[in-house]
């Protein structure tokens, strides 16, 4: 859950950014919080999920 937390604010910062900075106009960015909401509510919402997760103790295990 805190990992779920961290992405979505991360990725609502960093689009947050874009579209204040002119790289994303307010209309693809609606576009792709949309599909991002109806793609979470679909059968392939648990792969993606696993997926992220996968990544994240990748992340987690490397040494320093």
């Amino acid at each position: 859950m805190a990992i779920s937390l961290s992405v979505v604010l991360l990725l609502a910062v960093i689009l947050v950014v874009l579209i204040r900075g002119g790289s994303i106009k307010a209309g693809p960015a609606i576009v792709a919080i949309l599909f991002g909401f109806f793609l979470a509510s679909t059968g392939m919402a648990p792969s993606i999920q696993h997926f992220l997760d996968s990544i994240a103790q990748s992340i987690n295990q490397i040494k320093f």
